[in-house]
């Protein structure tokens, strides 16, 4: 069954608690602002953000069965913090339960959290608009806002940053992709101004 905008964002509110409803109406903003501001589907760039945490406040039982259960899930992520299986398991259910099967779109709420090498408009778009919106307020958001205004690149090199720079200061894992994602933004960006001053 395919869900309207409307029906959609019914739906996914009612599972989350009111501070995180509004978070996400802040991605869904910014995501539609970011994506007319660097060329990508506004259209695909809000609906990605409604269902980007979709999953964030389900148990984590119920989270770990549908990674289980799915072939195309990565099962490797069961044995990395909780807090990024909300974006593969959102990747899962937006075909699921809500009829979004456009695989650009299902990309961008799988690799929200976590950045790929590799990401495509929408999935820096959206990553992005989720370090970004207007309810964030963390040390260093205003840092990724100014990068943000350059390029989606440096914004969210700026915003892995702040991420690895955390987790580092906690003594926490950082999940390897996101240094890899990192890493891969600046090899695009040298390479951009290599092709600049060819």
């Amino acid at each position: 069954m395919k869900y309207s905008r409307e029906q959609l964002m019914e739906a996914v509110s009612g599972q989350m608690p009111e501070k995180r409803w509004k978070h996400t109406l802040g991605v869904m903003h910014t995501s539609v602002e970011l994506a007319k501001r660097y060329g990508a589907d506004p259209e695909k760039a809000e609906l990605a953000a409604i269902l980007h945490d979709v999953a964030k406040y389900w148990p984590v039982q119920q989270m770990e069965e549908v990674i289980r259960s799915h072939p195309e899930c990565d099962q490797e992520l069961l044995k990395h913090d909780k807090q990024l299986w909300h974006s593969e398991v959102g990747y899962c259910v937006a075909a699921r339960d809500y009829g979004v099967d456009d695989p650009e779109i299902r990309n961008a709420i799988r690799w929200h959290t976590s950045g790929r090498v590799g990401m495509s408009l929408l999935d820096k778009v959206v990553c992005l608009a989720d370090y970004i919106e207007p309810g964030r307020d963390f040390p260093g958001v205003d840092h990724i806002r100014k990068q943000a205004k350059k390029s989606l690149e440096q914004g969210l090199i700026a915003g892995f940053d702040a991420t690895i720079s955390l987790l580092l200061e906690k003594q926490k894992v950082i999940f390897p992709l996101t240094v890899l994602s990192r890493n891969d933004l600046i090899q695009q960006l040298k390479q951009r101004k290599t092709e600049v001053h060819e």
